[in-house]
């Protein structure tokens, strides 16, 4: 070991820090290492990675550098080299000209269309070779827009690189015009990091997931995805977040891509990797237009950070430190290791590894500082027509779902108000979503009137906004024009949306049928469908899409109720000033439960003591009226 970086191992305590996370580092040897940064540690941090600390088993502070990436390293051209050619195989061999250290392959000039795979091997002495790919896949296919012709491979200095083609399935291919390989920049390549995801009800063609980000401002710069199945794929794809505007949230896109994958034989190529911007939030969605395909199925979603920093500390020996982090008071230190910046060499560097987190508690997320602002002022809730209870639970960031009821009856959203038991109101921040909610409908037995079918739709609320009917069948090779009306005591009813419904494969179901709707001023609407000459078209399902809206506030001590159904301009929050980390912190999600209904007398302590007064009042005279009543006339007054 260096002796100027084992005087920097005298151990001293660790003292102070509130950290809210820990985690194993385990070293690849004693001595100099370096330890990649990644999405679970960029999640725990608080202050930029300024408050990150490594200790020893004794609990002693290690110090550390966090060596920021370089720039795009140089690619080194390689000569090329005849391979024999196998029965079933081809290839070439690359000569670097000497050892490098390196973790990619390109190669140039091979005439497409191809889909081939490869196996890829390293040497430094072309005597004793590596295996770095056991089984890859190169690809152009200009009909499709897919093109690979890249391979990374673990970090390692070589000068040879051997890449064998599998010619089982397809012709072998000419030698490439030339090749390359990039020196390594002092990091490994991409980041990826595998993301909790949950799939979420979506409207007709539309796949819809929800995924969970370990912290916020991460900075993600793409989306790769790991789409189940095989065969070809070709669907759009959106990346959206809540994003603050108008004083509360709404949709942002922060990236758009097709998704693309091609299989010839046993090869697939694909492009399944979404850009996006970074997002600022711990929550973002992902939506994959369908078409009329089947609902896409995901194995799993995975996050490209951009280029970061690693981390070089001394191991004194084999065993793990722990890394803690997560306490945003804390400030960066500063060791004297920073002085022997310049000489640090990755390569030379044993490759620690991260061990796995700490377990969580369970619970609601706690508050986070600084952001509860507390109850507002207090306003009688004897004016609201509505209301309801809110889900109970403890303190803390609460994200409550509007249902039908709260749309129909409460125009614009601005007479919402959450009152505690005080009635005071708690503020909110109102988020509009791009998830739409969606409410089952019972489509009944449909009545036969010429030569159409008729249903009646009972809708849960009468004076819906603006939505959609989605309809759906099990049958599979048909045409029918629908219509949908409102519903008239007299006279004809008034046509509300107009659509034709096609599917002529038998072999696949047919996709359903989406009407738009205007504002709705009832609470039924009739469906009709023009059969013509045919058998009535069966319908196994209705469904109707409104806007999907939320409020996020934070849950007291106590019950609260939504109040709703009154003339009143939107509320004015000091909340809304802190709306951005308002988004990033993960909420509980509620829902309010049984439908609307008519608001309980408010019985405020003023309007109790008034009835017990008015009570008192009235036992009082009734007690003289009888008493009069029962009063015996007197004997001697008799005449």
């Amino acid at each position: 070991m260096n002796p100027r970086l084992l005087c920097l191992l005298l151990a001293f305590p660790l003292w102070g820090g509130n950290f809210a996370w820990q985690r194993p580092v385990l070293p690849g040897a004693p001595g100099p290492q370096r330890l990649q940064v990644d999405l679970a540690l960029l999640g725990a941090s608080r202050a930029g990675l300024a408050d990150l600390r490594l200790q020893d088993a004794a609990g002693r502070e290690v110090p550390y550098v966090l060596v920021p990436p370089r720039d795009a390293a140089p690619w080194v051209r390689a000569r090329l080299l005849p391979l024999t050619p196998g029965k079933t195989s081809s290839g070439l061999e690359l000569d670097l000209g000497r050892a490098m250290g390196t973790a990619r392959l390109r190669l140039e000039g091979l005439r497409p269309p191809f889909l081939k795979r490869f196996r890829l091997e390293g040497s430094g002495d072309r005597q004793r070779w590596t295996e770095l790919v056991a089984q890859g896949t190169l690809f152009d296919l200009p009909g499709e827009g897919l093109r690979l012709l890249t391979a990374d491979f673990p970090e390692g200095e070589y000068r040879y690189l051997r890449l064998v083609w599998d010619d089982r399935s397809s012709a072998p291919l000419a030698p490439p015009r030339g090749a390359a390989a990039q020196a390594s920049a002092g990091a490994p390549g991409p980041v990826l990091a595998g993301l909790a995801f949950q799939p979420r009800p979506g409207e007709p063609g539309v796949s819809r997931f929800a995924l969970r980000l370990p912290g916020p401002g991460l900075p993600i710069r793409a989306l790769v995805l790991d789409v189940a199945g095989a065969g070809p794929v070709l669907r759009p794809a959106t990346v959206i977040e809540s994003r603050l505007q108008g004083g509360g949230l709404a949709p942002r896109v922060l990236g758009t891509a097709q998704l693309k994958r091609a299989q010839r034989g046993d090869a697939t190529a694909a492009d399944l990797r979404v850009p996006m911007e970074a997002p600022e939030g711990t929550e973002v969605e992902l939506r994959v237009e369908d078409g009329s395909n089947p609902a896409l199925v995901l194995d799993g979603v995975r996050a490209e950070l951009e280029p970061q920093p690693w981390i070089y500390f001394e191991a004194a020996g084999p065993g793990p430190l722990t890394a803690l982090c997560g306490d945003p008071g804390l400030g960066r230190p500063h060791y004297d290791l920073e002085a022997l910046r310049d000489q640090l060499v990755p390569a030379r560097a044993a490759a620690a590894r991260w061990g796995p987190e700490s377990a969580l508690p369970a619970g609601a997320p706690a508050v986070p500082a600084g952001l509860d602002l507390g109850p507002g002022s207090a306003m009688e809730a004897s004016g609201f027509r509505f209301r309801r209870p809110v889900p109970q639970g403890p303190p803390g960031l609460t994200a409550l779902a509007l249902d039908a009821h709260v749309l129909a009856h409460s125009p614009g959203l601005g007479d919402l108000r959450l009152l505690d038991r005080d009635r005071r109101q708690i503020p909110y921040l109102l988020e509009r979503r791009d998830e739409p909610l969606s409410l089952e409908l019972a489509l009944g037995q449909g009545q036969a009137k010429g030569r159409s079918s008729l249903y009646a739709l009972a809708l849960p609320e009468a004076g819906l906004p603006e939505g959609r009917l989605v309809l759906e069948t099990g049958a599979r090779v048909f045409t029918r024009r629908v219509l949908v009306r409102a519903e008239a005591a007299e006279g004809e009813a008034p046509l509300l949306a107009a659509g034709s419904w096609l599917h002529q494969d038998p072999g696949t179901p047919a996709p359903p049928l989406a009407l738009s709707l205007p504002a709705l001023r009832g609470s039924r609407l009739m469906l009709e469908v023009e059969e013509g000459d045919n058998q009535p078209l069966p319908l196994s399902r209705a469904r109707l899409l409104l806007p999907g809206w939320r409020l996020r506030f934070f849950q007291p001590q106590g019950p609260l109720e939504l109040c709703y159904g009154q003339d009143l301009a939107p509320p004015q929050y000091d909340l809304a000033l802190l709306a951005g980390r308002l988004r990033d912190a993960p909420a509980r999600e509620v829902a309010l439960d049984g439908a609307g209904g008519a608001p309980a007398p408010d019985r405020t302590p003023a309007m109790t003591l008034m009835f017990w007064g008015v009570l008192a009042l009235a036992v009082v005279g009734l007690l003289a009226l009888l008493a009069r009543l029962l009063k015996r006339p007197d004997p001697s007054n008799t005449p």
